[in-house]
């Protein structure tokens, strides 16, 4: 065991899902040609006079409650002043500041909870959430020309969710990002796509030498785009602190980045402080008045969250805690079984056929889930179809490799290739006396008490008949055999 134990908290920013900037009516798109949605407002020319994005207001409330945080209805705008080359007025309005009287960002006080792998539930707090615009992006290539500033991100409403120093190991603050990541999913407040960088997460951690010893000195990770890499990151630093304070040296307070290749962080620069980005109120806005109605109006309208989905998998549809797990994990697979467990029969079945065969399909399938042709209530009707006795489970893996092929309904696909199971007990019996025949030796051996070879007896039953025969009665025909 180690004599150091980290202490960490998360930044996570996230683009909110709104079709337009934060302060004014230039559309927000990624991947488009550069410098193509910009204005006077999000370029910071004088004169131009910002207003906040109502659906990004309504969409950080949802994201708070979600959170169970408290609302400040009487948030307010500030400007934190520093230069960077992305962002061309060299300031950046947001909701925080230096001193508690500049300090009311929308949402604050909250929390959520993950369940480590050893089954631990652990409650991480949520200091805050509060809203700002983002900064434009600057491109970096081998031309003449060299370094290009691309504005169309300027302006883009984002909001910052800071967790408490409450996350105790790498491991638990990759399940507090996919936990923010799959709320901010399931509220639709942010498409949280970490490829096209609506998503992105910085890391703080510091080491002590017992769980009750005062913080040490943190380290600032920024920009980890994915679960790996924020786990990856934390664990080098937190080896780099340990022989750090091996060696009789001091942590120094910096910015660092993580570069995956070296699987080390290195030195961006020393980590500033509140007062060195000059926070005071934002002078062209007045604050942040929210109408408690209007709160109201959110909760009351909040989707079904994935702790809330989680239990009621497990309670309506016996699922095993494995299979909810994955069946919540991401919102398009979980509202895809959610449409098809409607009409379903057996929904444990029916969660097998979707972890089993319609996700392992999935992930060779260009454009992932979207792509796919069955619907919900296909995949139902299958399940259903073995229910009945139509077709068995050989059958109905055939059904479903065309089902997923072409879209085509599974009732269909039996009907066309004349897949109906053979249930008729005087059939699959002849069927069977037959296999007996032709196997005697194997037979006998069944009949003295070699029940290995029953497995054998019902294969080649199903082989003569195509598949088609109804295992159940294949296995009670030999039961009776071997008992007579």
């Amino acid at each position: 065991m180690s004599k150091y134990y980290p202490v960490i908290g998360l930044e996570i920013h996230c683009q909110l899902a709104t079709k337009t900037k934060m302060f004014c009516g230039c559309e927000v798109e990624v991947n488009t040609s550069p410098n193509k949605h910009v204005c006077p407002v999000c370029l910071g020319f004088p004169g131009a006079m910002p207003v906040p994005n109502k659906k990004a207001v309504e969409y950080a409330i949802r994201l708070g409650l979600a959170l169970h945080c408290e609302i400040d209805l009487n948030a307010m705008w500030t400007r934190k002043n520093y230069f960077y080359p992305d962002l061309p007025k060299g300031y950046q309005i947001t909701q925080t500041g230096g001193l508690p009287i500049y300090d009311h960002p929308i949402c604050r006080n909250g929390w959520l909870e993950i369940k480590r792998a050893d089954g631990v539930v652990r409650r991480i707090g949520i200091t805050r959430i509060h809203m700002e615009e983002d900064a434009g992006k600057l491109v970096h290539d081998m031309s003449p020309t060299g370094s290009h500033f691309d504005a169309n991100r300027c302006g883009t409403p984002l909001c910052e969710i800071v967790t408490e120093p409450d996350i105790r190991s790498p491991e638990e603050a990759v399940l507090t990002f996919k936990k923010i990541k799959q709320i901010l999913e399931y509220t639709g407040v942010s498409h949280a796509n970490m490829e096209n960088g609506n998503i992105r997460c910085d890391g703080n951690i510091s080491i002590r030498p017992s769980e009750d010893a005062p913080y040490g000195t943190r380290a600032e990770i920024k920009n980890l785009n994915s679960f790996t890499n924020l786990e990856k990151a934390l664990t080098a630093e937190y080896l780099l602190q340990t022989v750090t304070l091996d060696a009789g040296k001091e942590v120094q307070q910096c910015t660092k980045r993580y570069d995956p290749n070296a699987d080390k962080t290195s030195v961006i620069r020393s980590k500033e402080d509140a007062p060195d980005y000059k926070y005071f109120p934002e002078p062209d806005m007045v604050r942040l008045v929210t109408d408690p109605a209007f709160v109201e109006e959110i909760r009351r309208t909040l989707p079904e969250l994935p702790d809330a989905r989680y239990a009621r998998f497990l309670n309506d549809f016996k699922l095993t805690e494995y299979d909810a797990q994955v069946l919540t994990d991401d919102i398009k697979v979980s509202n895809w079984f959610d449409a098809a467990a409607k009409t379903c029969k057996n929904p444990k079945i029916l969660a097998n056929w979707v972890i089993t065969e319609l996700l392992r399909e999935v992930k060779e399938l260009e454009g992932g889930f979207d792509a796919i042709k069955v619907v919900p209530e296909q995949l139902s009707r299958l399940v259903n179809l073995i229910e009945e006795g139509t077709i068995n489970g050989k059958i109905a893996k055939q059904v479903f490799a065309d089902m997923f092929e072409t879209g085509k309904d599974p009732d269909t696909i039996v009907k066309e290739k004349g897949l109906v199971q053979i249930t008729d007990t005087a059939a699959i019996e002849k069927t069977v006396m037959e296999v007996v025949e032709k196997n005697a030796a194997q037979f006998a051996e069944f009949k003295a008490g070699k029940v290995a070879l029953k497995g054998f007896f019902v294969g080649q039953v199903m082989k003569c008949s195509g598949g088609k025969a109804n295992p159940k009665i294949v296995n009670q025909i030999l039961d009776k055999l071997a008992q007579g």
